[in-house]
């Protein structure tokens, strides 16, 4: 049964405070469980897990559960949650009490009341949460990365035409924290540049497209023409939310020289996540390019070594 307005807004809301419970997907070398894809699996909800981008994936996931298997939305939160007490303590960011007492408001917007998470004995368990005065001792850079996180995830509740202009100024606002002098949107005659930035000596020109489908090979090369018809030492970064098509890249990059760089949104996550910082994703996506003619590796695959 489809849900009421209110119930999807509250779902939105779930999604959005779990987000950091888990990773969407497993690490490769890590328990394949700790992951809301693990957890999914576990429930016997795999069908539900859409993969891809995290935060409509989670919001899909407890959507359709509600749907389909309402019957498991409680087992569904709570597995999230048992799996986040071991990520998060992992992490050094482990879940508080009050973080509990925020997820019981937001579970009851969907008529919902999960008695284990009201047990005061597991409450007491729990540490309190920082004290006002203690998050605004925190650095102003790590106030920015949060920041940063909570516009890129709004980003996914906006309409497409008005999603597609807040990328750019968030990517202008991602280049500006890391001292990239960037530049807006600017029109040449016949081509829209969607912006650029300055790297060490290096000039970047960036187009950003945030969309459903995966960019193919026709838009690589449109963008390669772009930064080709510059002077000989532009280099271009093609930031896709949803990421490159592998027939795309695969044609892409046979045979054919290469001045531009991809990154999808998983990238910018795993950047504001502190796996890579932004110049160390760029300069080492622009030396595997130069080195075997790659316009594409994730940052997760760069941080491990790949």
């Amino acid at each position: 049964m489809p849900l009421s307005l209110t119930e999807s807004q509250a779902v939105n809301e779930i999604a959005q405070f779990l987000y950091d419970f888990l990773p969407g997907t497993p690490h490769p070398f890590a328990d394949q469980s700790i992951s809301f894809a693990g957890v999914a699996h576990n429930l016997g909800l795999s069908g539900f897990w859409t993969g891809g981008s995290k935060f409509p994936a989670i919001a899909t996931l407890l959507e359709k559960t509600l749907e389909i298997r309402r019957e498991l939305f409680c087992n569904l939160i709570l597995d999230i949650v048992r799996k986040g007490l071991v990520y998060r303590n992992n992490k050094g960011n482990p879940i508080t009490r009050d973080d509990i007492r925020r997820l019981n408001e937001l579970v009851t917007g969907v008529s919902f009341k999960i008695p284990d998470l009201w047990d005061p004995a597991f409450l007491d368990s729990l540490p309190h949460g920082q004290k006002p005065e203690q998050t605004q001792e925190c650095p102003p850079s790590q106030v920015a990365i949060g920041r940063l996180k909570q516009d890129l995830v709004k980003l996914t509740g906006l309409y497409p035409q008005a999603r597609g202009y807040a990328f750019e100024r968030f990517l202008n606002e991602l280049f500006t924290f890391y001292k990239l002098n960037p530049r807006s949107s600017f029109r040449i005659v016949g081509e829209q540049i969607d912006g650029s930035f300055q790297l060490g000596s290096d000039t970047y020109l960036v187009e950003a497209k945030w969309r459903d489908k995966q960019i193919g090979q026709n838009e690589l090369l449109i963008f390669q023409g772009k930064v080709g018809g510059k002077s000989t030492w532009s280099r271009g970064l093609f930031v896709s939310y949803s990421g490159f098509t592998s027939d795309g890249l695969q044609a892409f990059s046979r045979g054919r020289p290469t001045s531009i760089i991809g990154m999808n949104c998983q990238d910018i996550f795993f950047i504001l996540e502190g796996e890579l910082t932004l110049i160390e994703a760029i300069n080492r996506k622009a030396r595997r390019a130069a080195e075997t003619g790659e316009f594409f590796i994730s940052v997760y695959g760069l941080s491990k070594g790949r």
